[in-house]
């Protein structure tokens, strides 16, 4: 299966070394069209001009946590369909299962590398 490479790519961050790591994962794939926000609020109102093919969120985020970001990209009829991975760095189960409730398309853990993330994001992108 290969990914569509030309989708636009929002990653979520409050920490701008995280942003710049997973961006340079990013084009290490082969994304070229990726932006950035510094926190949900910045997030959605991105989400709301332009049209992303995929969202990768940080978990741990102030004002607005990712898991906050996700609930409300899935509440909108017109973000809900948008692939959403959440980046998280402790696996906890309850997190785990908080964010799947809430409808997230996959999360993966820190640190990763590019070979993880692109099996991450193959996972999300293939027909169910």
């Amino acid at each position: 299966m290969s990914l569509d490479l030309s989708i636009s790519v929002l990653v979520v961050d409050d920490y701008k070394t995280m942003i710049r790591i997973i961006k340079n994962l990013l084009k290490q794939i082969g994304f070229t069209d990726v932006d950035d926000a510094s926190d949900g609020t910045a997030a959605l109102a991105k989400l709301q001009e332009k049209s992303y093919g995929l969202v990768i969120s940080d978990w741990n985020m102030e004002p607005m946590t990712g898991y906050e970001l996700l609930q409300k990209v899935r509440g909108d009829e017109n973000l809900k369909h948008i692939p959403f991975i959440m980046v998280t760095a402790e696996a906890k189960s309850e997190n785990v299962v908080a964010a799947k409730e809430a409808g997230v398309s996959n999360y993966i853990v820190k640190p990763f590398n590019a070979q993880t993330l692109k099996g991450k994001i193959e996972t999300v992108f293939q027909p169910a």
